[in-house]
């Protein structure tokens, strides 16, 4: 019997290996996986590489992690922020590389990943310092920049909704990069805040297949958010 869930946000990420990269889901709060950013934490993998739309906030998640020292490079569209000067400090210190990549670049190089394709042209970044050393070519009468796919060890992700194959739906914005994570990753660990029966989804409101997840755990909604310290 097909059964993705495990015990614990713990048992969800026991493997993962130093220097792992790991893509991580979420625009801002939403939809953003933290208990299993915490569980990683207290995991111990080291010199990770963080794949994010930003590089955390408050004391939590990301933040944390960068706070402990287990994270070598983030790659996100937004670095600050208001709430956390975690990546700034580790940054500003030379304990952390950074790439940048416009939010819609990111985003189509993880769906790349996850569709086979290795690399596509676009016109986000033409002439700025982000094209540097990237190859340029013109198409239909536009200059276009070269961008590859970016895959991932791991993706942790966060749903709504989640079945004992994996199968997940997402609500509202909380949708926002965690399916195209989970389709560009080695394996995916997705926390859902509702159990579903086998075959109480509708198909059509299926938004990640079971085949794209590796592991389930299940966070109910509005239960505790993990502490803050590091």
């Amino acid at each position: 019997m097909i059964d993705k869930f495990v015990e614990s946000a713990a048992e969800a990420v026991r493997d993962i290996k130093d220097g792992a990269v790991v893509l991580v889901g979420g625009f801002s709060s939403v939809g953003l996986p933290l208990h299993l950013l915490d569980a990683l934490a207290e995991q111990g993998a080291r010199e990770l590489t963080i794949v994010s739309n930003n590089a955390g906030a408050y004391r939590l998640g990301i933040s944390r992690l960068l706070e402990l020292g287990r994270v070598r490079k983030v790659v996100c569209s937004f670095p600050r922020s208001a709430t956390s000067t975690a990546f700034e400090d580790a940054y500003m210190a030379g304990k952390v590389d950074l790439e940048i990549v416009p939010q819609g670049t990111l985003a189509e190089r993880m769906r790349a990943a996850g569709a086979g394709v290795g690399a596509f042209y676009t016109p986000t970044s033409y002439g700025t310092e982000l094209a540097e050393g990237k190859e340029v070519r013109e198409i239909h009468g536009k200059m276009q920049v070269l961008e590859y796919a970016l895959h991932g060890d791991l993706a942790l992700i966060e749903a709504w909704q989640g079945d004992r194959w994996g199968n997940l739906t997402y609500r509202g914005s909380g949708r926002n990069f965690n399916p195209v994570m989970a389709t560009a990753a080695k394996m995916t660990v997705a926390q859902v805040q509702h159990v579903a029966q086998l075959g109480e989804l509708d198909p059509e409101s299926i938004v990640t297949p079971g085949i794209y997840v590796n592991r389930v755990v299940h966070i109910p909604y509005g239960g505790p958010v993990p502490r803050s310290e590091a």
